[in-house]
């Protein structure tokens, strides 16, 4: 049977002619899931540990075979592990080396489990920790917006609907609204760790383990939470999969929207910001050009973990009962996913941290045409209902657009003759800090509902943390 070629390979041994070398390369995965081998060496120690308990393997069986993972593990540590041919995967090529180191033993690591828990087992603990570096780079760029939201709490900016200027809001506060939404993206990596971490070693390729090993001492030693409930399902449950995807491409979509205000606030149009040359590229033909390159690269990037996401999708729909061929491309999607958002977290925190904003500019930017909706409040604090409010301050703005000026240039008896409640007082509604500071409700835009975001988000942070 050796001769046949196949006798090396984990499925071998019913196999009597040589596999295509195009099919060889069609059906290998070690290119991509040699990310794996801490997690599949972490694994298999813990396995060797569980079948030592139920008498499959000696003391001295068990010592060499975990000795010998360890040194495998040093290997891929100081990059020395050497991929050969024949290695399809990174369980194939881990017991293979450790068949060169330890001899026959090694045999006896594989009773009992398949290659179809066995990957379930190392996606869940590769994830596992990844989301602990993810979220800390979450975490990392929204401290940066919660430090420059207090120190730059007294700026003010036109806020927008529609791209178009509504009212007069703190640079802070927009600032903070992605914050509280990169704190929705936290909690979600949060509740996915916990689903991550359920345990589907001990599962077999589909029926259960016939010898009987401990799955909850396995699934202390992995630090995992609970251990699966079905054997069909837990080797071919990738649910936790699709939602890494779809998580991480809602933290794109945030970013990328971040990505495009902030875009707009750089170009000449708006000058609120500039980004530091570290973050920008030049044009090739005009010399004048400063792009925004770091942020449209975060916006178009978006794109590509969508369709990471989708593309998942559309290969689950179809695949039948437990584990098929299909959920190789599982690991694809989600290392490209985790790469790439890595990424982008580290490039945006970084433009956050660098950025120079144009306090100037922004207050610029403010119009009195802004404050109409203040108008209207002015009346509704003397008694008029808000909808005929409304409808009288729509005849300010159009009183002002007749006389060719600002409304803050409308005379008392100019506002007079739209409603008697008018008075001197008036005035005082042309005040932008007044404006601003009016909205102290909890989530509003004044000073006093701001630090109380700013003081909230750092105390959730602390305490995640």
């Amino acid at each position: 049977m050796s001769g046949s070629g196949e006798g090396n390979k984990l499925w071998g041994g019913r196999f009597t002619g040589k596999t295509d070398p195009i099919m060889e390369e069609f059906n290998a995965s070690i290119s991509y899931d040699k990310k794996m081998w801490k997690a599949d060496i972490r694994g298999s120690q813990a396995y060797v540990k569980a079948i030592e308990k139920v008498g499959l393997v000696t003391s001295e069986e068990r010592e060499a075979i975990y000795n010998g993972l360890g040194k495998i593990e040093k290997e891929w540590e100081n990059n020395e592990f050497i991929i050969k041919a024949g290695d399809e995967d990174i369980h194939t090529a881990n017991e293979r080396r450790l068949k060169e180191l330890i001899g026959s033993a090694s045999g006896k690591l594989h009773t009992g489990r398949s290659r179809n828990d066995q990957v379930a087992t190392d996606m869940r603990l590769w994830l596992k920790d990844s989301l602990k570096i993810l979220t800390g780079l979450v975490s990392d760029f929204m401290k940066v917006i919660l430090k420059r939201a207090a120190v730059e709490i007294d700026v003010l900016m036109p806020g927008y609907t529609h791209l178009q200027r509504a009212q007069p809001i703190r640079w802070s506060h927009w600032l903070l609204s992605y914050a509280w939404m990169l704190q929705r993206d936290l909690e979600r990596y949060d509740e996915l760790a916990k689903r991550t971490a359920v345990l589907p070693l001990g599962s077999g390729a589909l029926a259960g383990n016939p010898f009987g090993v401990d799955r909850e001492f396995l699934a202390k030693e992995l630090d995992m939470l609970n251990v699966s409930g079905n054997s069909l399902d837990a080797v071919s449950d990738r649910d936790f999969i699709v939602e890494f995807l779809f998580v991480s491409s809602l933290l794109s979509t945030h970013l990328s929207r971040w990505a495009e205000d902030l875009i707009l606030y750089c170009t000449k149009e708006f000058n609120f910001v500039a980004l530091s040359d570290a973050y920008s590229t030049g044009s090739s033909l005009m010399p004048q050009k400063k792009n925004a390159d770091s942020l449209e690269l975060i916006r178009g990037k978006s794109g590509r973990m969508f369709g990471n996401c989708s593309g998942f999708m559309m290969t689950l729909k179809g695949v039948p009962s437990t584990y098929n061929k299909d959920f190789q491309e599982d690991k694809t999607a989600m290392f490209d996913t985790y790469e790439t958002l890595s990424g982008i977290l580290k490039v945006a925190t970084g433009v956050l941290s660098t950025l120079t904003i144009h306090p100037e500019a922004m207050r610029a930017a403010l119009s009195p045409d802004m404050l109409a909706t203040d108008l209207a409040y002015y009346l509704v604090r003397k008694g008029v209902p808000f909808r005929e409010a409304h409808g009288l301050a729509g005849g300010c703005v159009a009183l002002a657009e007749k006389k060719g000026c600002a409304m803050s240039d409308l005379t008392v008896d100019d506002f007079k003759s739209i409603h008697a409640l008018f008075d001197s007082d008036v005035t005082q509604v042309w005040n932008y800090e007044n404006s601003v500071n009016q909205y102290n409700a909890i989530g509003g835009t004044g000073k006093q509902s701001v630090v109380q975001q700013i003081e909230k988000l750092e105390k959730w942070i602390s305490n995640k943390a």
